[in-house]
């Protein structure tokens, strides 16, 4: 620690001047100031961490995949209740406050990496649950794409903003109903668990956080599904036949045959993508043959 603090420059504070608190005391000892273009909000609040424990429900054989390091607070709780614990950070000036967590755990990989670039399905050991206080710019696309590429995943429990907990949990003819509620829905009963209060994280975040649980129920939707689902809901405001219609590359006859199958289904044919249900996404797919 004290190598890692000179040699970025730094003189380590006395003992008695650092707080007891592991994230305070790492951006104390170590000069971390948080940074606002990549969405870092620190967990400073220990008490939350055992609300995330018991929402995650870890068994001694999960291996767990965390987004977001940070400063490592929840990282090294992670690693005395799993076998494995992957650490994604893309900031590579985190990694002496990070090694400061994690040295003591041999059970855990630190990845410096942007987790929406690396690699997920070469983890080893392959994950089996992903808990994280996800950076707020990419957290909707982590949660995809882990339910997409990493089938071995049962569960997840993210601190995530409220929005994104509120889009992914959505029910059909919502307002918030949409693309990401399909894709997650279609492979993972989704709730939001708890709202989080501001004063949990430093710095004190302009927008409210939740805890979000996932459980998978079934595969990730196929490419071709997935493809469906972002066509039909790229013009909101325009039936979902005619959204599909004017996807690049679509067939002549995808409108009346989209409308046909939506009849099929008991809804009328002028009907707009958030009616369906992510069921009912999968089978008009399959009348479509896109799947």
């Amino acid at each position: 620690m004290v190598s890692a603090l000179r040699a970025a420059g730094g003189e380590l504070p006395a003992r008695g001047q650092l707080p007891a608190q592991p994230s305070l005391r790492r951006m104390a000892a170590f000069g971390v100031r948080p940074r606002h273009d990549l969405g870092q909000n620190f967990l400073i609040d220990s008490n939350i961490l055992g609300v995330i424990d018991r929402a995650a429900a870890l068994d001694p054989a999960d291996v767990v995949l965390e987004v977001g390091g940070g400063l490592g607070v929840l990282s090294e709780h992670l690693a005395a209740r799993a076998a494995h614990v992957h650490v994604v950070e893309v900031d590579r000036a985190l990694e002496a406050p990070l090694r400061d967590a994690l040295d003591p755990h041999a059970n855990t990989t630190l990845h410096l990496a942007d987790a929406m670039a690396l690699d997920l399905r070469a983890l080893d050991p392959a994950p089996t649950a992903v808990v994280a206080n996800l950076p707020y710019g990419i957290a909707a696309g982590v949660l995809l794409r882990t339910v997409e590429e990493l089938p071995g995943v049962t569960r997840w429990v993210g601190m995530v903003q409220r929005e994104v907990g509120a889009r992914f949990a959505a029910a059909p003819a919502s307002r918030a109903y949409g693309v990401p509620s399909v894709l997650a829905q279609l492979a993972c009963e989704v709730r939001v668990l708890r709202a989080v209060a501001r004063t949990v994280f430093h710095p004190v975040p302009g927008v409210d956080s939740v805890l979000l649980g996932m459980a998978r129920t079934g595969p990730g939707p196929e490419p071709a599904l997935r493809e469906l689902v972002r066509h039909a809901f790229a013009h909101r405001r325009k039936a979902l036949a005619r959204s599909l219609a004017l996807a690049p590359g679509a067939p002549r006859d995808v409108r009346a045959r989209a409308r046909a199958a939506l009849e099929a289904l008991g809804h009328p044919a002028d009907a707009r993508a958030e009616r369906l249900s992510p069921a009912e996404f999968r089978e008009l797919a399959i009348a479509l043959e896109v799947s």
